[in-house]
């Protein structure tokens, strides 16, 4: 019986073209700086919470309203809950915005979008894991190089 070859990759014709162009692409693609892509989720995120925050400023006896009958939160008071809600939503915007003390910044986010998710508005993933997917993104990687983290870094050298 004849031996038979399956040649998977042959050397010539459109396959390797279109690999070749599919690679290039991909390389384009791997040329985005991180910090563009830090950036983005930074801003992304001062937003987000920037937004909330202004709303719940605008009317505090609204947001009392809304933390007391809508916004259960376990094991906190409303007053209380609302507190620590609306400072984290003022106080985290700019310290994205500025890529200062972003990993921390971040999980303080990631706690909140986790309470919101779990215990406020579970049919909300969809956004939610947005958030998520940026936050963590900051988490792992940091604010990248526009930032003052960077500056910080670059000053008093790498941390470990």
């Amino acid at each position: 019986m004849p031996e038979t070859s399956f040649d998977i990759a042959p050397t010539s014709g459109w396959l390797p073209r279109l690999a070749a162009l599919l690679l290039w692409g991909i390389g384009l693609f791997e040329r985005i700086p991180y910090w563009l892509v830090a950036l983005t989720a930074r801003l992304a995120l001062a937003q987000v919470f920037w937004s909330s925050a202004q709303t719940h400023l605008a009317n505090w006896d609204t947001t009392l309203t809304l933390f007391s009958d809508q916004y259960q939160v376990p094991l906190l008071p409303p007053d209380l809950a609302a507190d620590l809600a609306v400072t984290m939503e003022v106080l985290t915007p700019p310290l994205l915005l500025l890529g200062l003390a972003t990993r921390f910044a971040a999980l303080g986010l990631f706690g909140m979008t986790l309470v919101i998710e779990i215990f406020v508005y579970p049919a909300a993933w969809p956004t939610h894991i947005q958030w998520a997917a940026m936050i963590l993104l900051l988490m792992a990687r940091g604010a990248g190089r526009l930032s003052l983290d960077a500056v910080i870094r670059a000053r008093f050298g790498r941390w470990r």
